[in-house]
C-alpha cells in the first residue's frame, strides 16, 4: 500500500504532525514512530523518513529545513543569507548550515530561536521573489550577507557561483556592497568583491583563485582555451600563458560530470589523462592539477607552483 506520508514528503520535503493525524496517526503513534526511528524529526512538528534524509546532501537537508521553517512562519519572513543562497542553487563552501536564516518582512525583532536565525533590516518589495515555491531575498543580497558571516575565501566562492550562474551581475553585487559598506562584519568583503568573476565554474576553481592571491602568485587566465591551429584541443581551469603554465582542479564532482551513461570511470580518467598530455604538448606547457587537500595547504601548494613558474621563466 502506498504511504500517503511518503508521497507528501517527496512533494514538500517533509510531512507534519497534522499530516500524520490526517493519515490516521494519533499523537502517541507519532511519538512511537519517531522513537522507533521510523520517522526522523527535522524540527518541532516536522518529519521526514530516515532513508530520504540520509540519501540527501548537506545542502539538500538544509533546504528541507528551510521549507519546514517557511511553512511554519508563513508570510512574515523570507529566506536570506546562506539559506537564500542554497534555495537559489548558489554553491556554498565554508559557511555553517546549522541554522536556517530568515529576514523578517513584518518588522519583527532579530533573534535566534531554536534552529532559526531571524534577521531584521529594511527589505524593498523588489528584493523578495519566489524560487521553487520559497520566498527568498535577492541573490546579490544573500551572497553578501552570507559572506559577511564567513571567511573572505568563502565569500568569493559565493559571489563567483552566483555570477557564473547568472543570478546577479557585477553591478548588482557592487551596488549591494555599497549599501552594506557600514554594516557589521562587512569590511573583509572588499577584496572578494573586487576579485569576483563569472568565469569560475566550481568551488575548487574559486578557492584556487583565492590561494593564488593570498600567496602572491600571478593571477591566471580562467577557462584558457588551447588551440592546435584552428582545432580546439581543450580548455583549462587556469592558465598562465606567459609562464607556459596550465592548471586544473581535480575534484571528484568533475569526473562525475564527465561520466556518461554506461561509461567506466577508469575510461574517463584515461581520457582525461590523454587530454592533459595533448594540452601540455600543444601548448608546450607544464600542467598542475590541484585537489581538495592542496587547497587546504596553500603554502605548500604555492611552493610547487613557484618551482614550476621559476623553471619556465
Amino acid at each position: 500500500m502506498n504511504d500517503p506520508l511518503r508521497a507528501i514528503c517527496l512533494e514538500l520535503g517533509f510531512f507534519t504532525r497534522a499530516h500524520a493525524r490526517e493519515a490516521g496517526y494519533d499523537d502517541r503513534a507519532v511519538t512511537r514512530a519517531h522513537r522507533a526511528g521510523r520517522w526522523l524529526r527535522i524540527r518541532r512538528g516536522y518529519y521526514t523518513f530516515p532513508d530520504v534524509w540520509h540519501a540527501a546532501t548537506e545542502e539538500q537537508r538544509h533546504l528541507m529545513r528551510c521549507r519546514a521553517v517557511l511553512d511554519s512562519l508563513g508570510d512574515a519572513v523570507a529566506l536570506s543569507h546562506v539559506s537564500g543562497c542554497i534555495a537559489q542553487r548558489v554553491d556554498v563552501w565554508g559557511v555553517s548550515l546549522d541554522r536556517v536564516h530568515v529576514t523578517r518582512l513584518d518588522g519583527g525583532a532579530g533573534r535566534v530561536e531554536g534552529d532559526v536565525v531571524h534577521h531584521e533590516g529594511f527589505v524593498a518589495d523588489d528584493e523578495v521573489s519566489e524560487v521553487d515555491g520559497l520566498r527568498v531575498l535577492a541573490p546579490s543580497r544573500c551572497v553578501l550577507e552570507a559572506g559577511s558571516t564567513a571567511s573572505s575565501e568563502a565569500a568569493l566562492v559565493l559571489m563567483n557561483s552566483a555570477l557564473h550562474r547568472g543570478l546577479c551581475t557585477f553591478q548588482s553585487i557592487g551596488d549591494q556592497f555599497d549599501l552594506m559598506a557600514h554594516w557589521p562584519r562587512t569590511r573583509h568583503l572588499h577584496v572578494p568583491v573586487r576579485m569576483a568573476t563569472d568565469k569560475a565554474e566550481s568551488v575548487g576553481e574559486s578557492r584556487g583563485l583565492w590561494l593564488f592571491w593570498v600567496e602572491h602568485l600571478p593571477a591566471p587566465v580562467l577557462q584558457l582555451e588551447v588551440f592546435d591551429g584552428e582545432r580546439l584541443v581543450g580548455r583549462c581551469d587556469w592558465g598562465w600563458p606567459r609562464l607556459r603554465g596550465l592548471g586544473e582542479f581535480d575534484g571528484k564532482v568533475k569526473y562525475g560530470r564527465l561520466l556518461k551513461d554506461g561509461q567506466d570511470p577508469g575510461e574517463v580518467v584515461f581520457l582525461e589523462k590523454r587530454r592533459e598530455d595533448d594540452l601540455r604538448e600543444v601548448a608546450a606547457s607544464w600542467m598542475i592539477r590541484l585537489i581538495w587537500s592542496d587547497l587546504s595547504r596553500p603554502s605548500h601548494t604555492a611552493q610547487r607552483l613557484r618551482r614550476l613558474m621559476s623553471a619556465a621563466s
